[in-house]
Formats: C-alpha cells, structure tokens, sequence
C-alpha cells in the first residue's frame, strides 16, 4: 500500500524506518484513496489510527490553492496539543503548515491564517462555535476548498450534547463555506456503527474500517474493604507494593479520590525511601502542571511513576507505554475501561497489566461485570440525543447571532437542513423560538429575528461557546504561583485541608470577587476533603452483575478477599429461586420493610422512582443507585401491589412531568440549555435523556418479585 501514496509521505515513511504498515494504516490507504466515501476508522489504542487518516489524506489533497484543506476536530486542547507534534512533522515533508486553534493558543498564529489561509488546521468544537459566533466572515475564507474533517476520538462525542453540537456545526459549515468535505473518525471503541455513522452527515455513505484485533489482559481483583470517607490504608499499601517499580495510570472515579491517591502513595514512598514520581491529573490541575506530567511521562525511559487521573488520560493523549493500568472501585461503563485498559502493553508484543481495587461488595460484582462484558467485545449502546431540544434552542441562538439578524422563514429553513436535528419537527422551533421572544433572549424587529437584551449578555459570554455545564471556577494559588482551578464546593472552606496537584494545601483566603482561593502547604496534620460522583450505568452491567451471582463461574484472578466476597454474595443469593434472569428480582424483608434489587439501568430506576414520587404512597421508598435497590417501609405484599400501581400509572408520566417542572421551574432539567426551553420541551428532553419510562414499563409488565425460599 506504501507505493499509493505520494512520494514526500513515502519518504516519512522510509525515515521512520516502518518496517510494514499497520493493519488499519493498510486498509485506510487502500480505501481512502479509492473512493469519495467518510470513514470511520476503528483499531485498538496505539495502532497509528492518526497516521491511518492523514498518510491517504495528505497524498490525496492538493495544498496548491488557498484555504484550510483538512480540519481535524478533537474533544480535547491537550489533545490537539499532543497531535500537533506528530501531524506537523508529517506535513513538513509536504511543506504544509498545520495550525492549533484554540483558547490557548498564539493570537499571532491565528492571525496569519486567517490573512493566508492554508494548510491543517487543529480545532475543538468550541472554538469552531466561537468562529461561527464572532467571526463568521472568516468561515468561508478559511474553508471554501475543505476537502476533509477527521474527528479524533470520535465516540466521546456519541450520544453527548457536544456531539449534537459537533454535528450541527459540521450542518453549518458548507452553508457558509459553500464548500464540500468528506469525513474520517477514529476511535479505539465504538458500540453502535450506525450511530456513529450518523455523525457524518451521510450514513449511507460512510463505511467502518475496522482492525479487531486485541491485546492479551493480564487482570488481577482485589479486595479492601472500606474503612469510611478515605481509601484504606492496606489498600494504599498494596497498591504502592504493585506499582512502586512500574509505570503507572491509576483511574478512581473522581478527582478528589485521585488526588488522595497521589498523595498517599507519595507519602509511603517517602517512608521507605522510594521514587517520588507521584502525580496527579484531571482537568482542576493547571495547565502548565499537566503539561509537565505529560512530557515527564512520554520522555522518561528510566523512571518508575504514577499518575493518579481521572478521563483526562483516557483518550489519546500521548504519554508513551505504561506497564500497569489501576481501576480503583468499579468503572461505570465498558467503553470508559476498553480507552483504560489499551494505556498498557502499547507495545507489540506485550501484555496490558490491569489490577482492580474495590473498596465495597457491589463495586467488586459491577467491576467483574465490566470486566466480563469487555472480554465478550460488548460496549454499551449510545443514549438517544435524536431530540436534544436544548442543543436545538443553542444553535438557534447562535444561527442568529452569526448571521446579525435573520427571519423567522430563513431561521426554519436553516434548521430544517440541519441534520443533528432531522427528527426534531418545524413546529418544535417554532415553539423555541417564541419562547425565546418571551424571556428577551430573542428580539423581533421589522420581520427580523435579533438577539434580545438578555440574549447579548448570554452570548457574548465565553461560556456560550461551550454546550456543557460547568461549575464556576476559582483559581487556586500559592505564592502567586497557579496550583490549578477547582469549583467552590460546600468543602472548600477557610482553615480546611484540600488536595490538588497531589500535595495537601491548607486554605488561607477566599476571593469570591475575583474567584481566588489562596493556600499554604499544609502541615497540621488535619485530614483533607474531597467530593466526586457517579455516572449512569448500562442495563446489560446490571443483567451481568445477577447472572455472576447466580452463576457459578470461575475467576481465577481474585485475590482470597475478592474471592470470599463474591462467593459470599452467591450464597446470599443463592436463596432466591431465580429462574428467570432477565425479570426475576430478588426481595429482602425484614420487619416489615423491603428492599428489591432491580438489577436495571439508571435510566429505568430513575424513572420508576420518579413515578412512585408522584404517587405520594404513604410509605417512603428510597432509591440507592450504586446497587440499584429501592427500599420500601412496607412489606412484601404491598410493594407488589405498589409496583402493579405503578405500572398503571405510567401511563399518567406526561401529566407528572408537567406537573413536576411547574412545581419546581428549571431545576428538573439539568441541562445547561434545557433551562431555556418552553415547560413542554423541558418534559419531552427529560423523557428522552434522562428517564427511561418505556423500559421502565417493559421491565414492571414482566418483573416477577422473589422473596427468600426460606421465608
């Protein structure tokens, strides 16, 4: 395949010294070169799926005439950061410029560009939005002869606010730019082609390529159990024992939880005279201190570390091999822990080295459910985001800020070809839009649409650019030197403890005008707090969490206590005469409560929750979602006639949701944007995104309650 491409690439090639292409590199060059069809290109983490795209693009694309050729979109800044290196020493043997464009980016750089257009230009979806906002003028200049998007990481933007966003702007671009592009994603982990396929634009012309290839998994469970707020100290112990001569990732499930972790380990370390490369990382970090793990972690060959992180190092950013991949309590879903696990053994020839620590029962069962689930090449399903009205109501706001003004007619006929909303109907932005009218963030003038007083506050803001809600953040500082940024939490408080950057700091002043927090080291002994919080859980984890408890399969790689724990559950279990696994559900009572285990999807218990909320029995149930439970003050008999009532009340969900967002305007939806949506719209996002009524309906018809077979 080498032979296809133009020859200043085979010379990088050459120099490379590539003994052979990659599966994935091969069939993208056959292909790419072939047809005028978008791919995604699906191959394990480490397989050169950015050479894959570029090596045909670059020989294909004719740099001779002015504009941006190829826009290569990433979710992340450090990763388009991390790329720009590998992209530009490519492109140099095509003396192609390759720009970044992004909010830290050089001004002078942008400027050039946009005076001389051409080249690769490295963006994220905000900065694309902040063009088409404040400089739409440039948008044709600059891509008037795009010939190819490729979207790194594609699947992080699956079923997500930002994909719809990205979608939406992709709708845009040939609109303004007038021009015609093809486009290639690339992912490690894609669960649904057709849904990814969507996000070109043209499914039926969008083909996946796809190297299955895996890499063997060395896995090991363990078992501490939990001794309160802090991790245990034996936990830390082990894991310090297991890691202390290795290069590490460590992935808990929060950024206190991680910072914790890197300050521990570091303090072991110091008491027995070990390597202090402890380090933390997620996005409350500064910059400069993330920037400075990374490039320690890519060029160091010698040196043991650890780096205790949340997703900020799930995607692709280049930090070179590790030899060992930790999972501190249960992952929420499998796609998360397929980006994890491929951190390890990126090396050909070697194994991934992965080693689970659970702090409780259920994260124990869900991990080996992840776990199982992963080996059988099942990755979850993406949510339905087909009627993301609050993305819709977004890029109303920006269509009319791009355009300074526009009627309704051409607003509709615009929204209309976009197709990140193909199944939302005319008439949902019609009642946008006037609902928009109403609260002044749309203005109607002469038969224009402008945006309103309280529209211009909105988007001229920095934040309009991006879809996703944020706390606001203060700025953590020691001796005017940045340490990171974190939000304001209830915990953060003068004279209390914090961890960030994997040091402890005491809090010496809050600035609540210019968003300070200022600290000292800390050296009082006084213990830190954190916070974090879960994420949803797919219904097939749940199926898989009963089917290993009533199942009798071996794990081999349990250590005694994980072992112990889960075969203790069995036998807990055991005594439920379960013999359907997919509706049976297990029931404990005792003194006249109950407790049912649902074993299903957030989703669903959200919304069965929801529904006996707005029944207002007179009793109180309570969901406890990290082991998907609902606990009723009753008994058994009467949560079966309640559930029964409850399925028949389905049917009422409309009227509650209405009822619901009424009582309590804007704080049922969540979304950043859904706030701003007319009450009937907030209730249909919320049926579509965030309750499951139509699985919940399904899963009470056929459930069937088991007490124990003792009772």
């Amino acid at each position: 395949m080498v032979e296809l491409l133009a020859e200043p690439i085979r010379r990088y090639i050459h120099n490379k010294g590539w003994e052979s292409l990659r599966s994935i590199q091969a069939a993208a060059i056959q292909h790419i070169l072939a047809d005028d069809r978008n791919y995604i290109l699906e191959s394990r983490t480490a397989s050169g799926k950015t050479e894959a795209a570029f090596l045909p693009i670059l020989s294909r694309v004719s740099f001779k005439t002015p504009g941006v050729k190829v826009l290569y979109i990433s979710p992340l800044i450090a990763l388009i950061n991390d790329q720009f290196t590998r992209i530009e020493e490519l492109c140099e043997y095509l003396d192609v410029p390759v720009t970044k464009w992004h909010g830290e980016a050089k001004r002078s750089l942008k400027e050039k560009l946009i005076r001389d257009p051409e080249g690769v230009l490295l963006i994220t979806p905000e900065s694309l939005e902040a063009m088409f906002c404040n400089a739409p003028q440039h948008i044709p200049h600059l891509f008037g002869t795009l010939d190819y998007v490729v979207i790194d990481e594609i699947h992080s933007f699956l079923g997500t606010d930002r994909g719809v966003q990205l979608q939406s702007l992709l709708s845009r671009l040939p609109l303004t730019a007038k021009c015609q592009y093809k486009v290639v994603g690339l992912s490690a982990t894609i669960g649904d082609h057709a849904a990814v396929k969507q996000m070109t634009g043209n499914a039926a012309n969008t083909a996946v390529l796809r190297d299955p290839t895996g890499k063997e998994i060395d896995a090991e469970f363990k078992y501490f159990p939990d001794e309160g707020a802090e991790l245990p100290l034996d936990l830390l112990k082990d894991l310090y024992s297991n890691t202390k001569d290795n290069k590490v990732l460590i992935f808990p499930n929060s950024r206190g939880r991680a910072e914790e972790i890197a300050v521990k380990l570091n303090k072991i370390s110091d008491r027995v005279g070990g390597h202090h490369n402890y380090f933390s990382h997620h996005s409350s970090v500064d910059r400069e201190v993330r920037e400075y793990v990374e490039e320690f972690a890519k060029s160091n060959q010698r040196y043991p570390f650890a780096i205790s992180c949340t997703s900020t190092l799930e995607l692709g950013i280049d930090i070179g091999s590790v030899d060992k991949v930790v999972q501190v309590d249960a992952t929420n879903s499998i796609a998360s822990l397929i980006q994890r696990v491929g951190r390890s053994g990126r090396k050909d020839g070697t194994t991934s080295m992965l080693l689970f620590y659970a702090t409780e029962p259920w994260s124990l069962i869900q991990s080996l459910a992840c776990f199982s689930l992963y080996r059988e090449k099942f990755v979850e399903p993406i949510g339905n985001n087909q009627y993301a009205y609050d993305i819709l109501l977004h890029q109303i706001l920006s269509t009319v800020k791009q355009l300074s003004g526009c009627s309704f007619e051409a607003l509709q006929e615009r929204m209309s070809v976009n197709y990140a909303f193909a199944e939302i109907k005319p008439a949902a932005v019609t009642a946008i839009v006037k609902h928009l009218l109403q609260l002044d963030l749309l203005e109607l003038i002469g038969g224009e649409l402008i945006i309103g007083v309280e529209g211009e506050r909105m988007v001229n803001a920095r934040d309009f650019y991006a879809v996703f809600k944020t706390d606001p953040n203060y700025k953590v500082v020691h001796a005017d030197r940045p340490i990171g940024e974190i939000p304001l939490t209830s915990i953060i408080v003068v004279d209390e403890n914090i961890f960030l950057a994997a040091r402890i700091w005491k809090v010496v002043d809050i600035d609540e005008k210019s968003k300070k927090i200022t600290v000292i080291p800390a050296k009082d002994g006084k213990k830190p707090k954190f916070s974090g919080g879960g994420m949803d859980v797919n219904v097939r984890v749940r199926e898989r969490m009963l089917e290993l408890l009533m199942t009798g399969s071996a794990w081999s790689e349990l250590d005694k206590s994980a072992a112990d724990v889960l075969a203790e559950y069995r036998k807990m279990f055991g005594k439920y005469a379960i013999e359907d696994l997919k509706y049976d559900r297990p029931v404990t009572e005792k003194g006249g409560s109950c407790i049912v285990y649902t074993f299903q999807g957030s989703g669903v218990n959200r919304a069965i929750a929801f529904v006996l909320q707005q029944m207002k029995p007179g009793f109180v149930t309570t969901l406890v979602e990290e082991d998907s439970t609902f606990h009723f003050s009753c008994d058994f008999k009467t949560v079966e006639s309640t559930l029964t009532a409850a399925l028949a009340n389905l049917a009422q969900v409309d009227a509650y949701l209405t009822e619901a967002i009424a009582a309590n305007p804007g704080g049922m939806v969540n979304a950043k944007w859904g706030v701003y949506l007319p009450p009937v719209l907030q209730k249909e996002l919320l049926k579509a995104t965030r309750y499951d009524f139509d699985g919940a309906g399904a899963f009470l018809a056929n459930v069937r309650l088991v007490r124990h077979t003792d009772h």
